[in-house]
């Protein structure tokens, strides 16, 4: 079988970490690949009505047409197989005024229309699929896994007094729960900092409550929050192992995997009990607290920071196994 691979993605973070985990199992396997990444922006005017008739023709030249997102080229004659990670746009108010959400709701919708099958990364996505977009096409549930340099990771014995959060400023990312928490945490706790993997310019001018709230809590406590900037795959994974927990305090997600990044890493993590991360960390070593409750919070991270990291973590996820789900499906149909 002879398939199509959109690689416009690749070497970006997010839909292009996904991507570039998924390709050297593509290779490995029976398939003969086209792998396309041709220069037309994605979800563009262009890639709808313009894409060039040249690598149309290598694309309709092979069995299928595999994309990890869910935008999809005009003029693909070929079975399409789609992505989409969550529609968390159609979900949670506020990320997007009426017209984002109108215009990504179009490319979700159209994405289900083009695909014979469409790809998600957890059941809870799938459920929201269904709901948002009335989906009847078949969608297969092929979960995330970790990005290959987290293997053979050394864990650190000795712990630094910091505990990390990764994400943005996004309201259901939960930064201003994790906030409150983090303010009582330091009346027993002083010693703890919080790490933040991100920009602090970022998080002061989207969103000025978390921001005024960050600055209130580093005037009290001097430092106690920091930013680490843009950091490469390397540095994260090294704040990760010294880390002595990571919260994620989300109120959506499609996944979550900076939590099996920082099991990965040996570092305890201390995650919302929402339904998706039920489902997808139920069975491993984390500490849930009850989404929303700062008071809950702040008692898991107070007993989470100190305890031991059980190292008998099974190895549930990778991106192996997601490849070879994506495989068989586009070779069964």
């Amino acid at each position: 079988m002879k398939i199509a691979v959109d690689m416009r993605m690749s070497g970006k973070s997010g839909i292009g970490t996904f991507l570039d985990e998924l390709i050297p199992y593509f290779k490995d396997s029976s398939n003969e690949f086209y792998f396309s990444k041709p220069d037309v922006k994605t979800f563009s005017i262009k890639e709808m009505l313009f894409f060039p008739k040249d690598e149309l023709e290598k694309i309709n030249a092979c069995d299928a047409y595999f994309t990890p997102y869910c935008n999809i080229p005009g003029g693909i004659k070929v079975p399409v197989y789609s992505t989409i990670h969550d529609v968390v746009f159609l979900d949670v108010k506020g990320l997007a005024g009426k017209t984002g959400t109108a215009i990504r709701k179009f490319f979700y919708s159209h994405a289900v229309k083009k695909s014979k099958a469409v790809f998600t990364v957890s059941q809870f996505s799938k459920d929201r699929i269904i709901s948002n977009l009335k989906c009847r096409k078949p969608i297969h549930v092929v979960y995330n896994g970790t990005p290959s340099y987290y293997d053979n990771v050394v864990p650190c014995k000795v712990k630094e007094n910091y505990m990390i959060f990764i994400g943005n400023i996004k309201r259901h990312k939960g930064l201003s729960v994790l906030l409150e928490a983090f303010e009582m945490l330091l009346q027993s706790r002083p010693e703890i900092k919080l790490m933040i993997v991100g920009s602090n310019e970022n998080f002061r001018s989207k969103d000025d409550s978390i921001g005024s709230k960050i600055e209130k809590i580093n005037f009290h406590h001097k430092d106690a929050i920091q930013f680490t900037g843009f950091v490469e795959n390397e540095r994260l994974k090294e704040l990760l192992t010294k880390a002595k927990l990571l919260v994620q305090p989300s109120l959506y997600e499609g996944f979550g995997i900076p939590p099996l990044q920082a099991l990965k890493c040996g570092t305890n993590a201390v995650i919302s009990d929402i339904p998706v991360f039920n489902e997808i960390y139920g069975q491993l070593p984390v500490t849930f607290f009850k989404n929303q409750d700062s008071s809950d919070l702040k008692e898991k991270i107070l007993e989470t920071l100190d305890r031991d990291f059980c190292s008998n973590l099974s190895e549930i996820y990778s991106y192996k196994k997601t490849a070879e789900a994506i495989l068989k499906v586009m070779e069964n149909n």
